[in-house]
Parts: C-alpha cells; sequence; structure tokens
C-alpha cells in the first residue's frame, strides 16, 4: 500500500499549482479559506516564483445591526491585524513597503497604524510592528522571501560576545589559548577547571570559564 507522508504530499500539491495557468491561480488566491495551510504554503510559493500580482480583495463591509444592537460580523476575524514583522529603521520600512504594495497588500505600521511609512510617528529604534490582515498573511509571506533588513537590534548574545573575553590576569591581554580541562580531585565534587596559557605574556593559570571583563 502506498503511503503518502507529509513531504510527499508538498511534493504533489507543487506539481499541481505548477501545471495551472496564471489565471487559474490568481481565482484560487481569491479565496484560501478551504485550502489546507500546505496547500497555501504551496500556492504562494508558486505565484511568488511566477512574481504573479494578486489583487487584493477586502471582505465585505458587515452587515447592519440587528434590533437588540448587536452587529454579526462574518468577516471579522478575517480582518484581524496579524503583525508579520517588526522594522528597526525608516529605510527597512520603506523597502517593507515597497514589496506589500507590489502585491497590493494593504498593511498597517506602528500603534497608530499608519499606511504609509512616511506616517510612522514611533521611534524605529524600540522597532515599529508591521501587520497585515489575516487573510493576506500568505501572501505577505511570499512577498517578504525577497526582504532583506539591514537595521536589526543586537542581541543579547551578540552584546555579550562583544563585551566580555578571556583575559590574562597577569597582563590583561585577550591573546590567550585554551589548554585542556583539569580534573579537581580535592574538590570531590567531579568538578574540572579550564587550563590557560597567555600568548603575549606566557602566564599560565586554571579558572572556572567564567569570562572576565575589563
Amino acid at each position: 500500500m502506498e503511503v503518502h507522508g507529509p513531504a510527499s504530499e508538498s511534493l504533489r500539491l507543487s506539481e499541481h499549482y505548477r501545471q495551472l495557468t496564471d489565471d487559474e491561480l490568481i481565482a484560487i488566491a481569491q479565496d484560501t479559506s478551504e485550502l489546507t495551510e500546505m496547500a497555501q504554503q504551496a500556492l504562494a510559493t508558486e505565484i511568488s516564483q511566477r512574481k504573479l500580482t494578486i489583487p487584493m480583495q477586502l471582505p465585505p463591509s458587515p452587515p447592519p445591526g440587528t434590533e437588540d444592537g448587536e452587529t454579526e460580523d462574518p468577516y471579522a476575524e478575517d480582518r484581524q491585524v496579524v503583525q508579520i514583522a517588526t522594522v528597526y529603521s525608516l529605510s527597512d520600512a520603506l523597502k517593507l513597503q515597497a514589496l506589500l504594495d507590489q502585491s497590493e497588500i494593504p498593511f498597517f505600521m506602528g500603534e497608530e497604524k499608519a499606511t504609509r511609512a512616511e506616517q510612522v510617528t514611533t521611534n524605529f529604534r524600540n522597532g515599529v510592528p508591521v501587520g497585515v490582515m489575516k487573510i493576506g498573511v500568505p501572501w505577505a509571506q511570499a512577498a517578504m522571501q525577497h526582504y532583506e533588513p539591514a537595521d536589526e537590534p543586537a542581541t543579547p548574545e551578540d552584546q555579550l560576545d562583544e563585551d566580555l573575553a578571556v583575559h590574562c590576569p597577569r597582563c590583561h591581554s585577550e591573546d590567550v589559548v585554551f589548554e585542556q580541562l583539569v580534573n579537581n580531585p580535592s574538590t570531590g565534587d567531579g568538578s574540572t577547571k579550564y587550563a590557560w596559557t597567555c600568548a603575549s605574556c606566557g602566564n599560565q593559570w586554571q579558572d572556572q570559564g567564567v569570562e572576565t571583563k575589563y
């Protein structure tokens, strides 16, 4: 019996969409509500590879309120704004804006929900969230395959690597060489120490391997 796993299903979907015409792909892309997540990804990939532009169809306006004052909106979930990225400079915001504009995808930037990067009043250094309506997320993800931000904040690990290093306790040089791990039977707890040699002054010492800051 032939067994179809996720990988084979993904290949099958990719081949299926590859055989469709541009118009057929665009027609399917107008409503992906009945497609599986894997099918949506395969469809978005094929559309991106062909560089097709999918006209963004906004859900119709909600119906008027009922007699008791309640308003039923069957498209409320599709209209929810989902964050797709965070930009840390105006230049990166403009890059992302150009890609979304090219695919005709409405977007919102910052807490003020600006529709243009130039209208953002939030400080980009603190990070400005970018969101699109939930219905447009697959197309936004396809467009962002070509998004390469130039300004990203340093991670805590990056900052630690820049600020901390192993130094020689005698001359404070960072030009040190790790020799070996040394067992310390006197402690009885199986602890080990790191043996180092300074390439600058020749000093040799052992420690717990904790980086030092000078």
